[in-house]
This record gives structure tokens, sequence and C-alpha cells, in this order.
């Protein structure tokens, strides 16, 4: 792997993992909503939060999305990987604060369609709060 181009397929095989980790801070939900419009006040209003079921602002679920976008276009497969689908299930929710880590592990690679499946985790303290799967179109030397 180069810093200009990630992992090959033939490079890649099953149970290969990376993460990449970032405490939330309030400026990051601020932008976040800044940038996707999504200024849902359980995000960003500090007294409408305290009425809701969780009773403190939390962070856009999809923030965690985004953090498992950084682990599979810049850690594994990496620069170069074409990100083609994800699901993903929100299980918990972050708090400002917090410290996420978006792990991807290789589950299975198609070599003839050069797709690779990945489980996509988020956990903070190691418990889970986003669980999925992505399937990444990735180069092969071969072309």
């Amino acid at each position: 792997m180069s810093d200009l181009h990630g992992y090959y397929l033939e490079d890649l095989e099953v149970g290969m993992s990376a993460s990449f980790a970032k405490t939330v801070s309030e400026s990051d939900v601020y932008t976040f909503a800044g940038i996707t419009g999504d200024n849902n006040p359980v995000h960003i209003n500090a007294e409408f939060a305290a009425e809701t079921l969780f009773k403190e602002r939390i962070v856009h679920g999809m923030f965690s999305a985004g953090l498992i976008s950084a682990v599979l276009g810049t850690r594994l497969p990496g620069p170069g990987a074409i990100y083609l689908d994800q699901n993903l299930k929100f299980k918990a929710p972050v708090k400002f604060g917090e410290t996420v880590t978006a792990t991807a592990t290789v589950e299975e690679i198609d070599a003839k369609r050069r797709r690779v499946k990945l489980r996509t985790t988020c956990t903070v303290a190691g418990k889970v709060v986003a669980d999925g799967a992505a399937t990444i179109m990735v180069d092969s030397r071969e072309n």
C-alpha cells in the first residue's frame, strides 16, 4: 500500500482489519449539521435534547458512518477503493466528547467482480454503537 494507492485486490485477505478513531467535539457536531443540513435539535439544542429519552444532545448517527468511510477510503482497502454500498444499524447513541472507533474487517473477496465485502462496526469504549457491512470495488494489479 502506498500513500497514493491502497491495497490491491491481490493484497487483501479475509480477516484483515483496520480502524480509525475520533473523539467527537461539539464543533464537529455543529460542522456536520452545517455541511449536511441536518439541524435536528436532538443534536444541536441542549434544552430540546434534555426532554428526549437521551436527556442530552447526541451525535448524528451518520457522523459514525462517516468514520467508516474514513477507514475504507484511507486505510482498508484505502485510496482508490470505490464505496458501492453500506448497510448499517445504529445500536446506541454517541455522546459529545466520546471517542468513536470505526473498524472494517474483510469478510469476502470476489476476485472476478473485484468486490470486497467488509464488516463495519463503530464502538465507544468497547460498546457497539453501529454495525453493518460495506461492499467496495477494489483495483486489481491485473486490470
